[in-house]
């Protein structure tokens, strides 16, 4: 499958050219990638002072903006310029949603934000665990926000502006959880409970959860898997923007630095299609409910 889907556009708000709005849901919940070369995110010249590790806490990997309450992480700025890096995660928040609800608008009324990030250091040699390691191949799942079957879809902008954001992009979800999800043990009885109750996790495990954080930690772990397995080198050049379902998208960032990005989620029930979402794919080959 060619996972890049290009889109003409040059504007994060619609109306867009029919063709790209009538072909990016499919495309996304397809597993493809939506990439928009010529879009780009530009910062004001105030801002241009942000393309710097220094405004990022030396214990973060992203300054992090909730859209829900405004508040700012993964920095330790004050003054002006917290207020100013606010403001400019706040827009990239903005613009991203204009950007998937003009794409997708059958999504309206369903997509909820989730936070927004800008990455200013650079990926490729960062010390790490496995666990943590974003060059290596994975599916994104949450440790301690439970997800319950619901779509995590992002949106990239690399705002560097001269090196391009090396991806690599993995075979296809369900190529990928036939190979490990044998191997899984179910969830222990009354596990789910005991999280809630020590407030270990926000919200209740389900069963989905449970497979999707051991599908994410095989993955990584897997030395033979991260070489051997079917892959593609992805370059976004300084000034691109792209998006995908990054719960069912196998992918893993080898390099670059400054970059955004906007977390969504969406009800499976709110999909165009809900048979291409990660949980009814684990339903279906571990015959089983996962909610």
């Amino acid at each position: 499958m060619q996972i890049l889907e290009q889109l003409p556009i040059t504007s994060w708000e619609g109306p867009f050219p029919q063709q790209a709005a009538q072909h990016a849901t499919a495309a996304l919940e397809e597993g493809k990638i939506l990439y928009a070369p010529d879009l780009h995110f530009d910062l004001t010249e105030a801002e241009q002072r942000f393309l710097s590790p220094s405004y990022l806490d030396p214990k973060s990997k992203n300054l992090s903006f909730n859209p829900a309450t405004s508040a700012l992480g993964g920095t330790h700025c004050e003054g002006t310029d917290r207020q100013e890096l606010t403001a400019m995660l706040r827009r990239f928040c903005t613009e991203s949603e204009r950007l998937i609800l003009g794409l997708c608008p059958g999504y309206r009324d369903h997509l909820t934000l989730g936070f927004t990030s800008f990455r200013p250091a650079e990926i490729a040699g960062r010390v790490t665990s496995w666990r943590k390691d974003d060059t290596r191949l994975h599916v994104d799942a949450f440790p301690s926000r439970p997800m319950q079957g619901k779509r995590i879809m992002r949106v990239f902008a690399n705002v560097n502006p001269e090196k391009p954001r090396i991806w690599r992009a993995g075979e296809p979800f369900e190529d990928m959880a036939k190979q490990f999800i044998g191997d899984i043990q179910g969830p222990l009885p009354g596990s789910a409970w005991l999280l809630k109750t020590l407030k270990v996790v926000k919200g209740r495990r389900a069963p989905y959860d449970h497979y999707m954080l051991a599908l994410h930690d095989r993955m990584k772990a897997d030395e033979r898997y991260q070489s051997q397995a079917p892959q593609a080198e992805i370059s976004f050049p300084p000034g691109s923007v792209w998006a995908c379902y990054t719960d069912s998208v196998s992918h893993a960032a080898m390099s670059g630095q400054f970059a955004f990005e906007q977390t969504f989620y969406l009800p499976v029930n709110a999909m165009q299609d809900p048979r291409r979402a990660p949980v009814r794919i684990l339903e279906r080959i571990a015959s089983r409910s996962m909610v």
